[in-house]
């Protein structure tokens, strides 16, 4: 998160996001110029007439390109995914690191190659950068890892539903646009927020945070943080194919000259404490023994369906798949739309034909990471990186996810990546999501203060969910005031009665 929401036409930038592509994506999709459709020409064989190749001007040849295009330029979730979830607790202890970094390259090789075969378009999928540090925290404060991720199993299970139902639709509409722009931009500062820890820049202090060790940007893993943020800014802002993953390569590689020559070690002690200050937050950048290694997918399976709601209640474990339902919710529509634009796919009322299978591999997608103990997976913007190369069909995605198969055989080497090298990587999408604040409406203070609440409460309170439960109730409540009743869907009142009750539960837990 994260996830997703850059405009369809910077397709080198190289970023994904479980929560990018909504609003962002819209406006370029509403823009896009679509060109006239070419003479129909005769399929040259069934791959071709399967995949409607020619009949969308593509070749072969530009197909691999696209899907090779995606894969690197989505492909930096392999590391960070397993940096993210590295802190996540699994019958006491940790996630195991290459393990969740193998799962997550395969269950993507085979979300991807199903949407290429069933949904037959270029769109690719993988755990959403953004919902992946929701579930995290939620797993490092009031659930364990499998019961988290059974409730992410039941959200995507319930937007499955929705898109079988034709509500999905409905349910998205409900929502203001005033608040999908602001649970972006809220969801920018709150990676923000988790690449600064990561890279130590924040840590714990009086009477908040500090900077730094001792107020000072000390140490060399820092400094690492500081050039490769420096570095991946540089190869962004001049849409070099694939920023992020050349970003993180490259910064590892300095991380690892640099630990070689001055031998920082590790941050913290075997007894857990911060014995060095100015150490590596999380593995030691160092050559692996062995580049090669059979995936290690004994995490798939490991989840507990109904085991959250034991532990903390029905209304909280509801309002939790809830809020991981709503920050899955709105990628799909935006990053569609906007990678549709980008080839030319969408008809004249700028839908995209045949969209229910679409849909419904990535609602499914939500369970399947769910239930593989890697967090939600979804569709991504970085998709539009292959249309930009000409990818325009399914093929495409079949590229895509057979690389992504292919990745899953080396995930020893993602082990060497420290968060440092990674961190900078998270700065950047924040600074993507945050760029939509320029569509918020700025001359109304009861469309303002939701959407500053929204913002400021993701970030402050290391919560998606308080974010958008005071963004609605604030909403609703202020739209009523100003005489705007109308403006409310009636699915909104549902929606705010929910987060009531749920930023009440301890009051009317001692009531009751």
């Amino acid at each position: 998160m994260p996830d997703k929401s850059r405009p369809a036409r910077t397709p080198a930038k190289g970023t994904g996001s479980t929560a990018v592509g909504t609003a962002g994506g819209a406006a370029t999709a509403a823009t896009s110029p679509r060109r006239s459709p070419g003479p129909k020409v005769r399929p040259k064989n069934g791959v071709d007439r399967y995949f409607e190749v020619t009949e969308r001007r593509s070749t072969f040849g530009r197909e691999v390109r696209g899907g090779l295009t995606t894969f690197f330029t989505m492909a930096y979730i392999v590391v960070l995914n397993p940096i993210i979830l590295s802190g996540a607790d699994v019958n006491g202890n940790t996630l195991p690191f290459a393990s969740v970094a193998a799962v997550t390259a395969f269950v993507a090789g085979v979300l991807t190659i199903a949407m290429g075969i069933v949904g037959r378009y270029p769109f690719a999928l993988a755990t959403g950068l953004g919902i992946n540090a929701i579930v995290a925290v939620y797993a490092a404060t009031q659930l364990s890892w499998p019961e988290i991720m059974g409730l992410v199993v039941l959200e995507g299970l319930l937007i499955t539903l929705l898109v079988l139902t034709g509500f999905r639709r409905a349910v998205f509409a409900a929502i203001p646009a005033q608040l999908k722009i602001s649970i972006a931009v809220g969801i920018g500062f709150f990676l923000t927020i988790i690449g600064l820890a990561d890279a130590g820049i924040i840590r714990p202090g009086a009477p908040l945070i500090s900077f730094g060790v001792g107020g000072a940007l000390a140490g060399w893993p820092m400094l690492t943080f500081v050039v490769g943020l420096l570095l991946t800014s540089v190869l962004v802002v001049r849409r070099v194919r694939g920023a992020l993953l050349i970003g993180i390569v490259a910064t590892t590689l300095f991380a690892i000259v640099v630990e070689a020559i001055a031998e920082v070690g590790p941050r913290t002690g075997a007894d857990g404490s911060e014995a060095n200050p100015r150490g590596w937050a999380l593995q030691v950048p160092s050559w692996p023994d062995d580049w090669f290694g059979t995936p290690d997918l004994s995490l798939i399976g490991d989840f507990s369906l109904f085991g959250g709601f034991e532990r903390i209640g029905i209304i909280a474990a509801v309002l939790i798949v809830f809020s991981i339902m709503i920050a899955d919710f709105f990628d799909t529509v935006g990053t569609v739309t906007a990678v549709g634009a980008e080839g030319d796919l969408l008809d004249e009322d700028r839908n995209l034909p045949r969209s229910q299978p679409v849909l419904l591999v990535d609602s499914l997608a939500a369970a399947a990471g769910g239930a593989s103990s890697i967090s939600s997976n979804t569709t991504y913007i970085e998709s539009a990186a292959g249309v930009g190369d000409g990818a325009r069909t399914g093929l495409a995605s079949v590229v895509t996810g057979l690389f992504f198969l292919v990745a899953a055989f080396f995930t020893p080497l993602v082990q060497v990546v420290p968060s440092e090298a990674a961190a900078p990587v998270l700065v950047i999408v924040g600074a993507m999501l945050i760029s939509q604040i320029r569509d918020l409406a700025w001359d109304d203070m009861s469309l303002v203060i939701p959407a500053f609440l929204t913002i400021a409460l993701m970030p402050f309170t290391y919560s998606i969910t308080n974010g958008i439960g005071a963004g609605v109730v604030s909403f609703v409540l202020l739209r009523v005031a100003v005489g705007r009743r109308r403006d409310v869907h009636p699915l909104m009142w549902v929606v705010a009665a929910v987060f009531v009750v749920y930023f009440a539960l301890d009051p009317i837990q001692q009531l009751i």
